[in-house]
């Protein structure tokens, strides 16, 4: 197999104009090793298997030569048709699989149409969306399994291309026969793309079933960045302690930029969220029971830096999709049907958070796959980052086993995590701070959080808008519902008072306090300047406002 040469930039590929003007405005300048190999042969039209670890930029490996080549069908016939599949194992995945799709055609306009059918459930919203047949459809294998079946999409003649991303989470989370069943309905001849972290069992039956003759990119780099682009940090801690830590490293910012933390489970996101709430720290939660448009939205306010730090649930079944496995074909259980449901909508794999410097776990994770896929979310691309893994006693077995995987990545012959030095004595007060807010969480506050973030949920659904124009009391109930035993949050409690400050870090503690106080003297300028205004007006006198009394 001939490699292209290294080194290449995006616009030495060939591209349209149109492409490039799109790849620079996101600011790609040179390719991802994946995409440097795997470009250049999509391009050519053959069937190829990409196998390469998290966030090395796999989608845009698939997606540049698709809408390159779409537009190369554009200039042989101006007849719309659907020439392009693309399917996930998830909504999430769909979803931003469709982004990147839609950042990298902006500057096509209509000429390219991509339609993301994920989310969608109406038969009558499927017919609307494939109406105009759009040159891309994405989708997970079921939905794309319903409209074939019934005849809303045909592709059995204008189908060109179909690319499975995630190939390895497929069978899974459930899908294998729903491949089958819309296999059924693809032309002889289509080109084929599989892209997948593994090359397990489920893959290579797959390979079987849709590739032909195909190129095999399996490239040499590890399933983590190494060296000094990642680093592997530990603190040994019991439950309370880690919260105290948590409070204090991201209080005192020796946390630097965004951060994801993660949990063992939804309670666990709440209760952390509640824990942080109480000393002034924003965060955002995500986790599989949020509906689809609210994980994706959370996820766009984390790369948008509204928020620095999200807390994920990261349940086992995610991590570990074997444990979700159909077994002979039976008929799932009930049981299983919503560990498939929940693993449909996990964020452990592929979710493209931007930016990430830091992962704590919180919790440290199950296995060696669930800790590869956490500290995924950093160190992506060509950025730098870091692993702190909080170890309690309970967890120092599965810590041992994570450092002896790493110990096959690296190669320092005593490669241990480092030690996060962190003196207690120094931040004592600090603790005794984190003791109280910990144990003022009960398992009555963090199930009133869910409740409450459940009724938001229901007062901004699209679809029970109209429900609630015809039954207003039903809604007034529900908004006058009974207080929540939520934890209360004490304002003083946001402050780092200088005596709780270690002498090293006083300078820092200084500068936030800073522009903490600056940004109090702001808002209380402009509420004076508010008051005086309206103390100035010659019609608003003694408490009379008498621009309202000459309307009376």
């Amino acid at each position: 197999m001939d490699e292209p040469d290294t080194g290449l930039n995006f616009h030495e590929l060939e591209l349209d104009d149109r492409l490039l003007r799109d790849i620079a405005r996101l600011g790609w300048i040179s390719p991802t090793l994946v995409q440097e190999k795997a470009i250049p042969f999509l391009l050519e039209g053959k069937d190829v298997l990409i196998r390469a670890r998290t966030g090395s930029g796999k989608t845009a490996a698939f997606a540049i030569p698709i809408i390159q080549n779409v537009l190369g069908y554009k200039r042989e016939t101006a007849v719309r048709e659907t020439s392009v599949l693309v399917m996930a194992p998830s909504q999430d995945l769909c979803h931003q699989i469709a982004k990147v799709f839609a950042n990298l055609t902006y500057s096509c306009g209509p000429l390219i149409r991509v339609v993301d059918l994920s989310s969608k459930e109406e038969k009558g919203t499927h017919r609307y969306l494939l109406a105009d047949r759009p040159d891309i459809v994405i989708s997970t294998p079921a939905r794309l399994r319903v409209v074939l079946a019934d005849g809303t999409l045909n592709v059995r003649e204008s189908l060109r291309c179909v690319t499975i991303d995630e190939a390895d989470l497929m069978f899974s989370f459930g899908f294998e026969k729903d491949l089958t069943e819309v296999l059924k309905h693809f032309p002889p001849v289509h080109q084929s793309i599989l892209c997948s972290a593994t090359l397990e069992n489920d893959v290579v039956t797959m390979k079987k079933m849709i590739l032909h003759n195909p190129v095999i990119l399996k490239l040499e780099e590890p399933q983590l960045a190494v060296g000094s682009q990642l680093t592997h940090y530990q603190i040994e801690a019991e439950e309370m302690d880690k919260g105290a830590i948590l409070y204090t490293v991201l209080k005192l910012k020796l946390i630097q930029g965004k951060c994801i933390v993660f949990v063992k489970s939804v309670d666990q996101c709440y209760r952390l969220k509640l824990f942080l709430e109480q000393f002034g720290i924003r965060s955002c939660i995500l986790n599989s029971e949020l509906p689809i448009k609210i994980r994706c939205h959370t996820v766009n306010q984390f790369n948008q830096g509204i928020y620095d730090t999200i807390i994920a649930s990261d349940e086992q079944m995610t991590d570990n999709p074997k444990m979700v496995k159909k077994k002979n074909d039976k008929k799932p259980t009930t049981k299983q049907l919503l560990q498939q449901t929940e693993s449909e909508s996990s964020v452990s794999r592929g979710i493209d958070f931007q930016c990430v410097s830091c992962v704590v776990n919180f919790d440290f994770p199950a296995d060696i796959n669930s800790y590869i896929h956490r500290a995924g979310r950093t160190a992506r691309g060509k950025n730098n980052g870091s692993v702190l893994s909080f170890v309690s006693f309970d967890e120092l077995e599965r810590k041992k086993r994570v450092e002896e995987f790493l110990q096959t990545l690296a190669a320092d012959a005593e490669f241990k995590m480092k030690d996060f030095t962190f003196n207690f004595e120094e931040v004592e007060a600090f603790r005794y701070r984190a003791k109280d807010a910990w144990r003022a969480i009960t398992k009555l506050s963090i199930r009133e959080a869910r409740i409450k973030e459940l009724k938001m949920e229901i007062f901004n659904s699209e679809k029970l808008k109209s429900f609630f124009d015809e039954n207003p009391r039903d809604l007034q109930t529900l908004r006058h519902d009974r207080q929540l035993h939520t934890v209360q949050v004490q304002e003083h409690m946001g402050d780092v008072p200088e005596y709780l400050v270690p002498a090293a870090l006083k300078p820092m503690v200084e500068i936030i306090n800073a522009k903490r106080k600056k940004k109090l003297l702001e808002r209380h300028a402009a509420a004076k300047h508010n008051k005086k205004s309206k103390a100035d007006d010659p019609l608003l006198m003694d408490g009379i406002d008498y621009k309202k009394k000459r309307r009376m």
